[in-house]
C-alpha cells in the first residue's frame, strides 16, 4: 500500500491534466482522441441520445475486458508520480466523458468545459462538488452559459475533484481499480472498473446531453445544472 499512501493531491491533479491533454490531443498509441471517438459515433444512425448511450455501453463492455489497457503499456514511463494503472483508468474514463461533451456541442478547449469533465469523474459525487462550488442546481445548462463560470469557481471544482479521487483511490487501492496483469515483454494490461465507468458515463450523459441547451446563452450570470 506504500504507493497508495504516497499519492498526493498535486499528483492527482497532474494526472488529470496529463490525461485530459492526451484524451483531447491524442498521442497515446492505440487510442483515438476523444474527438475522434465522438465523431465515429456521431456518424452512426439514430438520435444523439442513442449514439451517446451506445458509446457508454461500448466503453463499459470494452473496459471490463482483460487486457483493454494492454495498448497503454507505455504509460508506465509517464512522468507522473502515480501508479500507471491508476493513470490509465483516469485516461480511459476522461476520454469517454470528453467525447460525450464534444457530442453535446461543447468546446473541449474551454477551461470551464474541462472542469466539468473533471467533475464527472467523481461519479455521483459530481452533484455535491458543483453545488459546493456555488453552482445552482435545478434547471438546464446552456452550452454557452458554461463560459460564465468564474476562474475561482473552476479552481474550486478542480481541487474538489482531486480530493475526491485521492480518497477514492486510497480506499479502493490499485488492484481493485485496475487489475494489473504482467504480460510477455513487460507490457502491462488490465481492466477498468466497469460499474464506476458506467456511473461516470451516465453523469456525463445527463450533464452534457440530457440537460444541455445547445447554442443558447443564458440571460443571467448563473450556471444552472440539473444532475
Amino acid at each position: 500500500m506504500s504507493k497508495i499512501q504516497s499519492i498526493t493531491h498535486d499528483a492527482i491533479m497532474n494526472a488529470l491534466d496529463w490525461s485530459y491533454d492526451k484524451a483531447i490531443n491524442g498521442g497515446v498509441p492505440g487510442m483515438d482522441s476523444a474527438i475522434e471517438l465522438a465523431d465515429s459515433y456521431l456518424q452512426k444512425g439514430g438520435t444523439l441520445e442513442e449514439k451517446v448511450k451506445s458509446l457508454i455501453l461500448w466503453q463499459n463492455t470494452k473496459s471490463a475486458t482483460s487486457g483493454f489497457l494492454t495498448g497503454l503499456g507505455g504509460l508506465i514511463t509517464l512522468p507522473i508520480a502515480i501508479p500507471a494503472n491508476i493513470t490509465s483508468v483516469i485516461l480511459v474514463q476522461m476520454r469517454m466523458v470528453a467525447a460525450i461533451a464534444h457530442m453535446g456541442g461543447y468546446n473541449l478547449k474551454d477551461d470551464q468545459v474541462k472542469s466539468f469533465v473533471y467533475a464527472c469523474l467523481a461519479g455521483n459525487g459530481a452533484k455535491d462538488i458543483l453545488k459546493n462550488a456555488g453552482i445552482q442546481i435545478g434547471k438546464k445548462l446552456a452550452v454557452s452559459g458554461i463560459k460564465k463560470v468564474p476562474f475561482e469557481v473552476i479552481k474550486k471544482i478542480n481541487q474538489a475533484v482531486g480530493f475526491r479521487l485521492l480518497t477514492k483511490f486510497g480506499e479502493k487501492g490499485v488492484i481493485n481499480l485496475g487489475k494489473m496483469v504482467p504480460l510477455a515483454g513487460g507490457i502491462i494490461g488490465g481492466t477498468v472498473d466497469a460499474v464506476a465507468t458506467n456511473t461516470i458515463g451516465n453523469v456525463a450523459y445527463k450533464l452534457f446531453i440530457q440537460d444541455s441547451i445547445p447554442n443558447n446563452i443564458m440571460d443571467n450570470d448563473s450556471v444552472i445544472i440539473d444532475i
